[in-house]
């Protein structure tokens, strides 16, 4: 079958080349992959993966085969999915790990949601936000579109950190009371970050956080250090507390919240960046170099009308 493999010298460490077909295990289905989604993360990480190994974990398409084990969806099922080797003609992933697509929603649109979504929501989950103020770094990304509209839902005071100016586009319509360039102006305490930048931005997001308050690590698009200066992280009052975030057990059922919200026009995809597949280093470039407001999809399955571009 055809994938996208890694390959240490193609642009991005990504190719568009061929790999041996997945055998689903007792548990898991066999997926026609149509649509893929990429997200920063993989394509910094993809040169440290080996040589044709297929990449990604975001894929939605329709079920070829149901899991032997008589979980999940029926064959002919559209579905989005959660596994590692999405990015594939065909990928073999756990039936807890799908849920299905209502008729309403396209299946791109679908393929946006698998990483991004799930860590937004169950971040945000990690904490009461009704009538919270929540702060969300780098939230012109993939993750942060979805947390700012998801605590927007939830009732929370949803400040929106980005970046630069050029990245502040559409926040406030997503829900975002307060946008803001770093964390200028943010000055009264907050109850929730979701910190997807790291660095001294971290460091520096700590001094605003409440007593009782938590900071979640979901990201660190900085690439820099964050350095606390001695006892900086002492505090009187209730416990503050820094937490690592990388709970993908058994997403089905959150995956099957959000696109239910996506099919009631609760959530939106925030898909910006779209394009067939074998254009991957393209997409991979414009996710480096942080072109892109929200989600890159690719097509691994060309729709009738070509989507935007």
């Amino acid at each position: 079958m055809r994938a996208l493999v890694i390959d240490a010298t193609a642009p991005g460490a990504l190719r568009l080349g061929t790999a041996p077909e997945p055998v689903p295990a007792h548990g898991q289905l066999l997926l026609a992959v149509h649509h893929i989604s990429l997200n920063r993360g993989e394509v910094v990480f993809a040169a440290g993966l080996p040589d044709g190994t297929v990449h990604g974990y975001d894929a939605a398409g329709i079920v070829l085969r149901a899991a032997a084990d008589g979980s999940g969806p029926a064959a002919g099922a559209r579905v989005a999915a959660f596994g590692a080797g999405a990015w594939a003609q065909r990928m073999a992933v756990d039936a807890t790990a799908v849920a299905e697509v209502p008729g309403t929603v396209d299946l791109a649109d679908a393929a946006a949601l698998p990483m991004a979504g799930i860590t937004a929501l169950r971040t945000l989950r990690t904490r009461d936000i009704l009538g919270r103020r929540v702060l969300i770094t780098g939230a012109a990304g993939g993750v942060g579109r979805y947390a700012v509209q998801l605590a927007a839902l939830g009732g929370a005071r949803v400040i929106a950190s980005v970046g630069s100016p050029a990245r502040a586009g559409g926040l406030a319509a997503l829900g975002a009371h307060e946008v803001v360039v770093g964390l200028a102006g943010v000055d009264r305490p907050v109850d929730l970050i979701l910190d997807n930048v790291g660095g001294p931005q971290l460091a520096e997001a700590w001094t605003l956080l409440a007593p009782g308050g938590a900071v979640q690590n979901i990201g660190w698009a900085s690439g820099e250090p964050a350095v606390f200066a001695p006892y900086s992280l002492f505090s009187i009052g209730r416990a503050k507390s820094m937490n690592t975030f990388g709970d993908v057990h058994e997403v089905g059922p959150d995956l099957a919240t959000l696109l239910a919200l996506m099919a009631d026009g609760r959530l939106s995809p925030e898909v910006d960046h779209r394009a067939p597949w074998d254009r991957v280093a393209q997409a991979a470039q414009a996710l480096l170099e942080r072109s892109i407001a929200g989600k890159a999809v690719l097509d691994v399955v060309q729709p009738a009308t070509p989507g935007p571009r």
